[in-house]
């Protein structure tokens, strides 16, 4: 099985824009949209879905994607906690209708209602409902809710716990994921995703959150930013810093996807990085949807870099399918109740 742990609703129908600059332009002044102003049939869902998603899911051999709201739609650092809360809950019902419409082949997980400056906290009922409802099976965090300026206190920081201890009731993962940059000094998804990726796997490294967290567990994805290229500058700053060695300090608790664009780069991360703390992950149509000229394949095509990689077939099954269903015990529910 091939289960897909980093996908976004990109191809989301036009009217959900529509209703999300509605609301932006009430920050301005005048009434905001009512959420029942909304409306999107399943017809429009499916005809969003069955030509782009499932149809790649299809052509690459893909079983099951972990589905959650567009990353840079998320935009936390518009408006306020209430704009935010808004728009997280109609962002997060959409995903959780398509999971019902293809419940086979997609597992909702939810955004948070994260606002610049407000206490994580209030974030707790969104992610409670999402999975008491919705059934999420994973929660995406963004550690700079303020677009690029990096006004958030850093992961380890204590004004997170309540999100993590509820994490860690429902035994859900999260993925650590930035949205929109609105500083232009960082390109959203060239620059800023990858600095943040980098970011939150430091702010880890320098903190001790998992001694207070021992089964919390995060995914970085985009393989990792620059981590896996600079993993010997990681280990020094561990033993300079005083912590344990990597292996030891973050390992149990920290994983990373396979969104990585070429060969050289996917192979560094197989190199690198155990392959228990791999997951398959492709983000399609996504930051990158072209075609590699020098290869006839889309950039996006994960499952060729994983295949062509020189893995064990013990590390292959685990990076396709076991270590998803270790990270995401709530997905592994949901197949087994399926069959699967």
């Amino acid at each position: 099985m091939l289960i897909d742990c980093h996908g976004h609703y990109t191809t989301a129908p036009p009217a959900l824009a529509a209703w999300r600059e509605r609301q932006v332009a009430a920050l301005a002044g005048g009434p905001a949209p009512d959420r029942a102003d909304l409306r999107i049939s399943d017809d429009e869902l499916r005809a969003t879905i069955e030509p782009n998603q499932l149809r790649l899911m299809d052509e690459r051999g893909i079983d099951l994607t972990i589905f959650s709201p567009r990353a840079s739609f998320m935009a936390h650092h518009v408006g306020d906690f209430a704009t935010s809360s808004a728009w997280a809950a109609i962002c997060n019902e959409l995903c959780y209708r398509v999971s019902t419409l293809y419940p086979g082949r997609f597992a909702p997980a939810a955004m948070l209602p994260q606002s610049p400056g407000a206490d994580p906290a209030t974030c707790v009922p969104e992610l409670t409902r999402c999975v008491e409802e919705y059934g999420a099976v994973a929660l995406n965090l963004n550690p700079d809710p303020s677009g690029g300026h990096w006004t958030a206190p850093p992961l380890t920081d204590r004004s997170w716990y309540p999100v993590y201890e509820k994490m860690v009731e429902y035994d859900v993962p999260a993925m650590v994921h930035v949205s929109t940059s609105v500083n232009p000094a960082f390109h959203t998804t060239g620059a800023h995703y990858l600095n943040a990726d980098t970011t939150a796997f430091m702010q880890l490294l320098q903190g001790d959150l998992f001694a207070d967290f021992p089964t919390l567990r995060l995914v970085i994805p985009h393989g990792g930013g620059a981590v896996p290229y600079h993993w010997g500058r990681f280990r020094g700053l561990a033993l300079a810093l005083g912590k344990p060695p990597l292996e030891e300090h973050l390992l149990g608790n920290v994983f990373f996807d396979t969104c990585v664009y070429h060969q050289p780069g996917s192979d560094l991360l197989f190199d690198v990085i155990p392959a228990k703390n791999i997951l398959f992950a492709s983000e399609m149509i996504g930051a990158v949807r072209d075609v590699d000229p020098s290869t006839g394949h889309h950039f996006d095509d994960t499952r060729r870099y994983v295949e062509a990689a020189k893995l064990s077939e013990k590390d292959l099954a685990a990076i396709r399918e076991h270590n998803a269903r270790a990270v995401y015990p709530r997905l592994d529910a949901l197949l087994t109740r399926q069959g699967r």
